[in-house]
């Protein structure tokens, strides 16, 4: 049976002029779901290639704070500022995104593995692209509040409010369903307190624009190795070092790689905005710090949901899914002050006990 995200889709592509009967898709992604299609006739200078519509997953989880209210018409304010972003067309009263044919960064070169040079110099490029942009010169519309915002320059202030959303949206909000199993991690709302300890006292830096979720996922490589970033839906203004520090901890680059790379942005982005780099080697460990706090959050609910529509439990499964929150809770053992961190073995047991309370259906992270 088609979901309602696949009919609203099928409503919207029939009135594009694509042609439905080469569509590829649904491409399942975190957020949306991703049709792929020719267009049967040129519109707005698009003569060739592919185009990609997108409907927001009827199952949506956002463990992430945003900031503007269109993609693609924040795509459309970016075009001759920032390189290697799809092109936007209207059709039917639709946006369409060009849909890039390559593979992925990660397709290429998956976690832990280094990036080629040629490609690195485009990361940095990027970089330097979107630190240029500010708030005043991005006239796109905002999804927060002016109240919300934090002054220019004010790091502290801007990861408090990213702390909050976690806190609030992530945790309190999912509480009633995950609350046993964040405590039989070592994890409760205690956890945040000490967080905001551990982060206090960034220095200063000016805002700037980030994109937020640069990982090896959203840049595609086409056939002539050019660099494209996509999935911008996570983008905001704020710290631009917390744009490197989210980067450095989605990328996983080898050690030598991932400090080549720090280095390498600090000097791209004081060339374009001086004092953007201010502070980092006191503050850019904290923010990686916040990062991998949050990933405590957002993957233990993922994990634990990704269970739950399973068959009974397969012991495999469990050890994979309980080796991999070992190794989250390890990386965020200093921000969250967690004591000793549950052993893989001990995790497994408590997933098996939230599977029996919530496993098919029982239970649901709520929806943003």
């Amino acid at each position: 049976m088609a979901s309602a995200s696949d009919l609203s889709a099928q409503s919207r592509l029939a009135e594009t002029g694509g042609d439905l009967s080469a569509v590829e898709g649904p491409l399942r992604g975190y957020h949306h779901d991703t049709y792929v299609f020719p267009l049967l006739e040129p519109l707005g200078g698009a003569r060739s290639g592919r185009w990609k519509c997108r409907e927001p997953r009827s199952d949506l989880l956002w463990f992430d704070r945003r900031c503007f209210d269109s993609e693609e018409r924040l795509l459309q304010a970016l075009v001759g500022r920032v390189s290697g972003i799809p092109d936007v067309i209207e059709a039917g009263g639709t946006r369409l995104q060009r849909f890039i044919e390559g593979r992925t960064l990660g397709a290429l070169h998956p976690s832990g593995h280094r990036v080629p040079e040629a490609l690195l110099d485009q990361i940095i490029a990027l970089f330097g692209e979107l630190v240029a942009i500010s708030a005043e010169t991005l006239l796109v519309k905002r999804r927060c509040v002016a109240e919300d915002r934090p002054r220019d320059g004010d790091t502290d202030g801007f990861l408090e409010r990213l702390i909050r959303f976690t806190e609030e949206r992530v945790y309190a909000r999912n509480a009633e369903t995950f609350s046993g199993l964040f405590d039989d991690l070592g994890v409760d709302g205690e956890s945040f307190k000490r967080l905001r300890k551990h982060v206090l006292g960034l220095r200063e830096r000016p805002f700037s624009f980030l994109h937020a979720d640069l990982h090896r996922a959203n840049f595609v490589v086409d056939p002539r190795k050019r660099l494209w970033t996509i999935d911008w839906e996570l983008a905001m203004v704020g710290d631009p070092l917390y744009d490197l520090a989210t980067h450095l901890h989605l990328m996983r680059y080898p050690a030598d790689q991932e400090e080549l790379v720090a280095d390498r942005w600090s000097t791209a982005v004081e060339k374009v905005r001086p004092g953007a780099s201010h502070g980092m080697a006191h503050d850019l460990p904290l923010l990686v710090g916040y990062k991998r706090a949050q990933s405590v959050f957002t993957d233990v609910i993922r994990t634990a949901l990704s269970l739950a529509d399973g068959p009974p439990p397969d012991w495999r499964r469990f050890a994979h899914a309980a080796a991999k929150l070992h190794g989250v809770l390890l990386a965020a053992r200093a921000p969250l002050g967690l004591g000793a961190v549950p052993t893989p073995r001990g995790i497994v047991a408590s997933l098996v006990r939230w599977h029996r309370g919530h496993g098919r259906g029982r239970g649901a992270a709520q929806r943003t």
